[in-house]
């Protein structure tokens, strides 16, 4: 059995002891890795929230996404996918330090090449944890492509905060990436940035930094699908790949009790699965992370619920662009 350096199993394993023939769940489906199979998408959590600017127990989103497997099944109406026909499973979760929170995000850069390594096949679908893990992740991310990077980023935040004040936190990811010279601020576009959630300093060195930003009023304004279209066109010109990063927070408060930096105003829920959905069918779209959930904060889990109906609109998107599904949209 190949066992991964930083890599532990899952944490959780959800299990039900009744099953309709007829049906399959999510936990039926994204088992455990076995450590021999090399499968075609990977579910990975990097359970990090230490490094939140706002109280957060977003590291508990991963086993809670895992509690829910069991509550939802792998056929999407809407677009005639099932998700059953991927083959898939539950990698697990890299491994974090108890109090030094670099050496976490040197875990999470370290581990990922680890896995990348083991499963280069392998689309890995992150589920964090804050945002600051989008920062090793995609230095993994770039090694493995081995090339240039885009970035489409959906959020009510910027993310590009002064690394001085504080240190890498899940304000400065995009900052990071650019500063550490991993990502171009041209081949970035975010989607979802809200007013009196950012500031006028921070606008104007995205703006230096040739980065795209399309406001959460864009978003009610000219639909989400033309903002997609136009965002993957800049994270892909000149790209050799691109990563998708979601933060929850983009959504509406009313759609998002359960993040720590809730807005009104916000995106809907359908507009953030029609994103997802988008993202997914895109050849170059190759890597994926969804984070800033707290499940402490989440009534029913609502959230949580949300964030996985969202990955698995992202993977029916994924089968479309592979043909696995026929086209009912």
């Amino acid at each position: 059995m190949k066992q991964i350096d930083l890599l532990n199993p899952p944490e959780l394993i959800r299990r039900s002891n009744w099953r309709d023939r007829y049906e399959t769940k999510v936990a039926q489906w994204l088992t455990p890795w076995d450590g021999e199979t090399a499968p075609e998408i990977g579910f990975i959590g990097l359970p990090l929230s230490k490094t939140s600017i706002s109280i957060s127990g977003a590291s508990m989103t991963p086993n809670a996404l895992r509690e829910l497997f069991a509550n939802v099944t792998t056929y999407s109406i809407d677009h005639d996918v099932d998700l059953q026909e991927l083959a898939a499973c539950d990698l697990g979760d890299i491994q974090m330090h108890v109090t030094d929170l670099l050496r976490c995000h040197a875990n999470i850069e370290q581990g990922m090449k680890n896995v990348y390594e083991a499963l280069p096949d392998m689309f890995p679908i992150i589920a964090g944890g804050d945002h600051s893990i989008t920062c090793p992740s995609v230095k993994a991310f770039k090694q493995k492509i081995g090339g240039k990077v885009g970035i489409v980023q959906i959020d009510s935040h910027m993310d590009v905060r002064n690394l001085e004040d504080g240190g890498p936190s899940n304000g400065t990811p995009i900052r990071g990436l650019i500063e550490s010279g991993t990502v171009e601020g041209k081949h970035i576009a975010q989607i979802g940035i809200h007013s009196f959630a950012n500031s006028k300093p921070y606008r104007e060195y995205a703006v230096s930094k040739g980065i795209t930003q399309f406001t959460a009023r864009q978003v009610a304004r000219e639909g989400i699908e033309p903002l997609v279209t136009k965002a993957l066109e800049i994270a892909g010109e000149g790209t050799d790949a691109i990563y998708v990063t979601i933060d929850m927070d983009v959504l509406d408060q009313a759609y998002a009790p359960g993040v720590p930096a809730m807005v009104p105003a916000g995106m809907t829920s359908w507009q953030l699965i029609d994103a997802a959905f988008l993202l997914g069918q895109h050849p170059k779209v190759k890597g994926f992370d969804i984070v800033c959930v707290d499940p402490m904060q989440d009534p029913r889990r609502a959230t949580v619920r949300t964030t996985l109906h969202v990955i698995l609109n992202f993977l029916a998107g994924y089968m479309k662009r592979n043909d696995k599904g026929e086209t009912n949209q």
